[in-house]
């Protein structure tokens, strides 16, 4: 999970603007959490809490869409039906 969301961050600034090279910077100006990021640690929330119900899921998943509204990637266009 760790991974998924550094990687996420890392490739953030190519998120709309791919690369062919292995050479950039992990970590340089630009980089921020995205869509996936906060998606990935509601559902690891959803997970560790225990109550593993759709109803919870679609609750957990709610409740970060509106704590981080306007990330990169800004969840498509479902997600800012929902919002």
């Amino acid at each position: 999970m760790l991974g998924s969301i550094f990687g996420d961050i890392a490739g953030s600034v190519y998120e709309f603007n791919n690369i062919k090279t292995t050479k950039f910077d992990l970590l340089g100006r630009g980089t921020t959490f995205t869509d996936d990021t906060v998606l990935t640690i509601a559902v690891a929330y959803w997970l560790l809490d225990g109550s593993l119900s759709k109803e919870r899921l679609a609750f957990t998943l709610s409740y970060f869409v509106k704590k981080y509204p306007h990330p990169m990637g800004s969840y498509g266009e479902i997600g800012r039906a929902h919002v």
